[in-house]
């Protein structure tokens, strides 16, 4: 049943608008005079939906806005005064409020409110979860592509070619352009493989500075080199009994390749500084977005790893190739960042949603999360809109298609620095809070802020 929290000082209007939500006989109302307790009852339930006085003694209901943001508490909001004042129904908008009436409240109307915003939700986790049912309706193993958001028919196929694999112990290489979710592949194959009991290693080959990528791959012993005061196991070692994933196989110097190839064709290594053989049990798992028979012709990278590499082979289409995903992957994403940043944006608009079906995504399903990710941040109402769409997105839409490659390349790390520089002016510059946000390290978010000369000026 539906949980609907009422705060309100006047204690005549809660007794009404509980007995009118009661007749219903589908929500279940609490009821919240003293509004300093409101914190504490948030906190310690699970509301779907709160109805909200602003003009509150001690504690108003701006303030509760503010704590329901500051957070993230996933629950619509529906504020209800007797005051007409803009400035303040502004900021209750600002602050994700789904809908805001004057007293005294028209019981059609709020009915009306209360089913909209309900619905909104119910609707688009419905969406999301049907047509992910149906997707993976036929499968197996279905648990293991529950993160993987499509109703794409190349990808189905992908699923079911993708459970076959997984039953060997084979190397598997996983083509595809960055961003289009080959990690995802990755994780599937070890959650249906007889190693998924045991641990999952996923590392960026073109992440790391090459002569650091030796040591942390490898591992080494204590004295290998100034700085290495102790042991250290690298990935492989603690990928040992389970799967080890490479991403961007192709960014490996060629010493790597020779070490690597000698893992899995002897299944031991030697950390650095080190003379005594491991042994390792591991199944490796490629990925690249280089077309690696391009780069065995110019002599960067080796066929005999190649073939090790390749025994089992899956194509990845980018975002463009499938165009059905995209207003399914926009819902999933406005969900979930709706529920990371306690907003409540209940839709995007058809504008909004046009756009996006006309782009090409260079940066493929983490562009398209990036774009939406970056406009919830900064959207004020409850309806994701153009003017949120980060300006790179907007500039670039209708001429994107005529981009050539060399200017691409170029447009990712765009896109990557405008989306760093939006989660810092989120944050006020906190560099803690917004590596939190992107899913990254401080130190990796305050290389990335020299990469791109932002300064503590374009973040605010």
């Amino acid at each position: 049943m539906v949980k609907i929290l009422l705060i309100d000082d006047n204690q005549a209007v809660l007794n009404f608008l509980r007995i009118l939500l009661l007749q219903k006989n589908k929500y279940h109302v609490e009821t919240l005079q003293d509004s300093t307790k409101a914190f504490e009852q948030l906190s310690n339930n699970k509301y779907d939906l709160l109805l909200l006085d602003m003009d509150m003694p001690n504690v108003t209901g701006l303030d509760i806005l503010k704590y329901i943001v500051k957070n993230k508490l996933a629950l619509k909001t529906i504020v209800l005064t007797g005051v007409e004042d803009i400035d303040l129904a502004i900021s209750a908008m600002k602050l994700g409020t789904y809908d805001y009436m004057l007293k005294p409240i028209e019981e059609e109307h709020l009915i009306e409110a209360i089913e909209s915003a309900l619905n909104e939700n119910v609707l688009l986790n419905k969406e999301i979860d049907t047509a992910q049912k149906a997707v993976l309706n036929g499968l197996k193993y279905k648990e293991a592509f529950s993160s993987v958001i499509t109703i794409d028919e190349k990808m189905i196929k992908i699923f079911h070619i993708v459970e076959k694999f997984a039953q060997t112990d084979n190397s598997v290489l996983i083509w595809g352009e960055s961003g289009s979710g080959k990690e995802l592949i990755a994780e599937a194959i070890h959650k249906i493989s007889n190693r998924r009991d045991k641990k999952f290693v996923a590392v960026n080959a073109g992440a790391f500075a090459q002569e650091l990528f030796s040591s942390e791959f490898f591992g080494y012993d204590k004295g290998a080199f100034t700085g290495a005061s102790h042991d250290k196991a690298g990935f492989i070692e603690e990928a040992n009994g389970g799967t080890l994933f490479l991403d961007e196989i192709g960014e490996l110097t060629l010493p790597i390749q020779v070490k690597l190839l000698r893992v899995l064709q002897e299944e031991e290594f030697y950390r650095l500084g080190s003379t005594r053989n491991i042994k390792v049990d591991v199944r490796i798992i490629a990925a690249t977005n280089k077309n690696l028979f391009d780069e065995i012709k110019k002599g960067n990278f080796r066929k005999d790893l190649f073939f090790r590499l390749n025994i089992n082979s899956i194509n990845l289409p980018p975002l463009r190739e499938r165009k059905g995903d995209i207003e399914l992957l926009a819902n999933y994403f406005l969900k979930k960042f709706n529920e990371k940043f306690g907003k409540q944006i209940s839709k995007i608009s058809d504008s909004v949603m046009n756009y996006l079906k006309s782009y090409t995504f260079p940066g493929n399903v983490r562009e398209l999360m990036n774009i939406i990710n970056s406009a919830i941040i900064v959207e004020t109402s409850n309806e994701l809109r153009k003017k949120s769409l980060p300006s790179y997105f907007l500039e670039n839409n209708n001429s994107i298609a005529s981009l050539d490659e060399e200017i691409i390349p170029h447009s990712l790390s765009e896109i990557e620095k405008e989306h760093i520089i939006k989660v810092l002016e989120f944050t006020n510059n906190n560099r803690t809070k917004a590596a939190e946000i992107l899913g990254i390290s401080r130190v990796n978010l305050i290389a990335k802020i020299k990469k791109y000369n932002i300064d503590h000026h374009s973040a605010h």
